[in-house]
């Protein structure tokens, strides 16, 4: 594990910009023009996991709509100006010696995910861009589609192993005791895998461990509108982690419309509830009455899980407040939760999305892959001729 580590570290390295963008170009018609092999491979990962439950088969499912998307958001990176060594900052801090600072790749970095083995593509995508070695663990019951998914991504690559794909558990906990090598984990599915990452390692994580988001419907909601995104949040894609798992409606609205129209959804519609912090996951949410804006915001904040609020108004002032005032990682003004994601958002994918506070927050996509560094030019200045006062210090913005 060390090994296959430090060659995707090197690969990545060997990897220019032009040939970074070739091969994700070649990768994502590749992905369409492999579309009968990928949908066989996939199907047997259907057919030999019966047991998983409705939103984990449904994240497993890879239809020819899916691969479209996929391949559209590949080209969208792969098509997007480098994003390596772009000047951030320059400051001059005495005449002759400026000092610059540019982004730069994280380095090597670990994605686990559970059942997508769409994820494999993307992120492929976004950590080739950013100048990053990959290294993927899927879950066993996508194991078919990854490993087809993962050859015709090195094919793509067309040089060393950029990206690394380990199938075993063992490997996954070696490779979680390299942090020497490994600079970033970011693991994609449950709770209790996440949970299990964050302990079983010292390398950073990223990510998060739930998807509670709420939609508040406020006194000035216009109900066509309220209806609308409380039905997109909670039943365009039940199994997503940024669909609606608790409506909040303000005690002037009358909730029964929107109650009415979750359950003609087939949606199970909750008001008694013991633990409000619960991602359902499927078609079922919880409803709650509040008495203010104030009182659903803190609601939010003592039960969600900072990933995606929305509030439904046409009060601007009443928006604006909400706004500020939610310390979620996406906010949302009158648009459905499940805008919450890397291609919706632009990026061409996502790694995934974090709720941490540290590093990148919301769908991390390739910007979220770089950190920076400091270059510093000099024409033999030395910090002692600074203290002797021979030269002097300028610190000027150069832009």
């Amino acid at each position: 594990m060390r090994e296959l580590a430090t060659q995707v570290r090197e690969a990545a390295r060997a990897l220019p910009a032009a040939d970074r963008r070739a091969a994700l170009r070649r990768l994502a018609q590749a992905l369409l023009d492999n579309a009968d092999a990928i949908a066989e491979a996939n199907a047997r990962d259907v057919s030999e996991n019966p047991e998983l439950s409705p939103s984990l088969a449904a994240r497993l499912l890879l239809s020819p709509a899916k691969l479209e998307t996929l391949a559209a958001g590949i080209r969208s990176i792969a098509d997007a100006p480098d994003p390596i060594g772009r000047q951030l900052r320059a400051t001059e801090l005495g005449e002759g010696l400026e000092l610059r600072q540019v982004t730069s790749p994280i380095g090597v970095v670990l994605v686990i995910f559970e059942s997508r083995p769409d994820v494999l593509p993307q992120i492929t995508a976004l950590a080739v861009k950013s100048g990053n070695g990959l290294l993927l663990k899927g879950g066993s019951e996508s194991s078919h589609s990854c490993r087809l998914l993962h050859r015709l991504a090195l094919d793509a690559m067309g040089v060393g192993p950029v990206v690394g794909l380990v199938e075993s558990r063992a490997d996954v906990a070696s490779l979680l005791e390299l942090d020497d090598v490994i600079d970033l984990v970011i693991p994609r599915g449950s709770n209790s895998l996440v949970r299990h990452i964050q302990s079983n390692t010292r390398i950073p994580v990223l990510g998060h461990a739930d998807g509670v988001c709420h939609v508040y419907v406020d006194e000035a909601a216009d109900p066509t509108k309220a209806l609308d995104i409380v039905l997109d949040a909670k039943t365009d894609y039940p199994a997503a982690c940024n669909a609606m798992e608790t409506l909040l409606v303000h005690h002037s609205v009358d909730p029964a419309p929107l109650r009415e129209a979750l359950e003609a959804s087939g949606v199970t519609v909750h008001t008694e509830v013991e633990d409000w912090h619960t991602e359902y996951s499927g078609l079922e949410c919880a409803l709650r009455v509040v008495a203010s804006m104030n009182e659903a915001i803190d609601h939010i904040h003592q039960h969600g899980s900072g990933h995606t609020e929305a509030i439904v108004t046409e009060d601007d002032d009443a928006a604006q407040r909400f706004l500020a005032g939610v310390d979620s990682a996406c906010v949302f003004h009158n648009a459905s939760t499940r805008f919450a994601d890397g291609f919706r958002f632009g990026l061409g994918a996502e790694v995934g999305i974090s709720t941490s506070r540290i590093h990148a927050r919301g769908p991390v996509g390739v910007e979220g892959l770089l950190t920076t560094r400091w270059k510093l030019v000099g024409q033999g200045h030395t910090a002692g001729s600074f203290a002797r006062g021979e030269r002097t210090w300028t610190h000027r913005d150069l832009g």
